[in-house]
């Protein structure tokens, strides 16, 4: 296992405090809060340790505040219900005494059902493509001097954009955009594990769909952004440890929010999982 697998599981790992209470740890990856992603991640697996038997298939979340990246959170889990087929968790995390953050969780046994799915896009493959960090260390003398450090440090998740853009002087586009992604190393074998790494990887990018047509992008002064709320949906078996191809696209903006979705494929074509957020997109007045 590699320095930065540990890294990720780390980052993921909660300690269980009571049988429906659980404390995360935080990271610092560059933001002004907490990675949206690591809440994800970490509300998945603290609702799937009250659950027996049972996959994830979908999660709907609020971010309600903004998280301290240096402070724990706890993550109350309430067991809404357990049926035959389906079981429902509510996950609230919680720092400073305050809710940062609430989802409703489904879990369902297995089952066999009808199965069809969208053709994934046809795009180059992540051979050769330069990843996000590697476009950072690029343009690192333009990056916040205090932040530069961590803005271009390796990461446990790679990301390798199929057609990227310039950071700071991006050019408007259509509001589509495909990225490579993958968890750096060799996971464990479980898919509780692969659903919540996929969750937390799924925050990366999805958002900055949004600002494509308005040659924007979050590196730029006086642009704002944050996530409002997040949903996935898992369909079909994969591991988050191989690329993913993940083709996003923004069917709308407007009042001050931009809604962004997202069909994550497997390498050979299936479609594993489908994501959708809103996230506040404004200007900052001088």
């Amino acid at each position: 296992m590699t320095d930065l697998t540990e890294e990720l599981l780390s980052h993921l790992a909660l300690e269980r405090l009571e049988d429906n209470l659980f404390r995360g740890q935080s990271r610092d990856l560059g933001g002004k809060s907490v990675f949206g992603g690591q809440v994800l991640g970490q509300a998945l697996l603290a609702a799937h340790q009250t659950i027996e038997g049972r996959d994830v298939h979908s999660l709907h979340g609020y971010f309600l505040r903004p998280g301290d990246p240096q402070t724990p959170i706890i993550y109350d889990v309430e067991r809404i219900r357990d049926g035959r087929s389906f079981a429902t968790r509510r996950v609230v995390a919680i720092q400073h005494g305050q809710a940062i953050f609430n989802a409703a969780v489904s879990f369902q046994s297995a089952e066999e059902g009808f199965d069809h799915q969208l053709t994934m896009p046809e795009v180059p493959g992540p051979e050769g493509l330069t990843s996000f960090i590697e476009l950072r260390r690029q343009a690192a003398e333009r990056l916040p001097p205090a932040r530069r450090e961590v803005l271009t440090r390796e990461r446990p998740i790679e990301l390798r954009p199929v057609r990227p853009n310039d950071l700071f002087s991006p050019e408007r586009r259509q509001p589509y955009q495909q990225v490579w992604i993958r968890a750096k190393g060799t996971l464990p074998d479980s898919d509780a594990l692969h659903r919540a790494v996929l969750a937390y990887a799924s925050d990366f990018s999805l958002l900055g769909t949004a600002f494509l047509p308005h040659g924007l992008s979050f590196y730029q002064p006086g642009v704002m952004a944050a996530s409002l709320d997040h949903a996935m949906w898992f369909h079909r078996p994969f591991r988050a440890d191989e690329w993913l191809l993940y083709a996003m696209d923004s069917p709308s903006a407007s009042f001050g929010r931009g809604l962004a979705r997202g069909s994550i494929y497997s390498f050979d074509g299936r479609l594993v999982a489908s994501v959708a957020q809103e996230g506040v997109m404004r200007r900052r007045q001088a």
